[in-house]
């Protein structure tokens, strides 16, 4: 009997006046993948993960975690159902100290302040935050900043951890760090779908991708076999191979 996949997406539709920017996407994110969604700008893979998340409900079509349709649940449904969402453009709380973003974040899933303020620690100084925890969020560099977001999503570990280009603009030893997070947890079990632009990472990092082009999936399976897929060079690549 074929086991339940932790999140299954079938035929979701999204529509914006004449934009059809999703058209009818299916796929399955196994427990314990970290499963790569590329694409050109424009191709719809940020539309698919703002309905994942809430942030839209699909025109058609539905969403399924462990089973059960999440369709059209909001954010905070959804974050306390294990189903948590990093930004392309980093959401902290700039005029609170990083030490608490981190506990707000814990109390706002539930957490003890005991357990809050435990759980914090122990990101902080896997992050490399320990330097800057108790400064203003709005005095972090970009790539603290994101550091930051990683370690709000995962005070309580979720589900699934949805994360939109999470490497874009972060300095490479900033960006290391942020994969060797995603390494981490993915060894003990961590399911992630990510959004990236970055070959290198989506290589380095996913078992397996999906490739979306105008709304569409063109291709999907092992990483590797997805960037040789012809469809995919011409479409997102330019032409030449990684």
């Amino acid at each position: 009997m074929k086991t339940e996949p932790l999140l299954r997406v079938d035929s979701i539709s999204k529509r914006f006046g004449g934009n059809q920017a999703v058209d009818h996407v299916s796929f399955e994110v196994p427990q314990g993948i970290i499963l790569g969604l590329i694409g050109p700008n424009g191709s719809g893979k940020t539309t698919v993960l703002n309905m994942l998340s809430g942030e839209l409900f699909p025109d058609e079509g539905s969403t399924y975690l462990e089973g059960r349709s999440i369709t059209r649940l909001s954010p905070s449904q959804l974050a306390h159902l294990g189903v948590i969402r990093m930004f392309q453009m980093t959401r902290v709380f700039i005029r609170l100290s990083a030490f608490d973003n981190l506990l707000i974040s814990g109390r706002a899933l539930g957490l003890s302040a005991a357990e809050a303020e435990s759980r914090a620690q122990s990101l902080v100084k896997e992050l490399t935050l320990e330097q800057v925890q108790y400064l203003d969020a709005g005095q972090l560099s970009g790539g603290q900043k994101k550091l930051l977001e990683f370690g709000m999503c995962f005070m309580c570990p979720p589900k699934i951890a949805l994360l939109d280009e999470p490497f874009a603009a972060v300095h490479p030893v900033m960006r290391e760090t942020m994969a060797e997070f995603i390494r981490t947890r993915n060894q003990n079990g961590q399911t992630f779908l990510l959004v990236s632009h970055d070959m290198p990472i989506v290589k380095s990092l996913c078992h397996e991708s999906i490739c979306m082009n105008t709304g569409k999936i063109i291709s999907q399976g092992s990483t590797r076999l997805v960037l040789e897929d012809p469809n995919v060079i011409e479409a997102y690549l330019g032409g030449d191979h990684v």
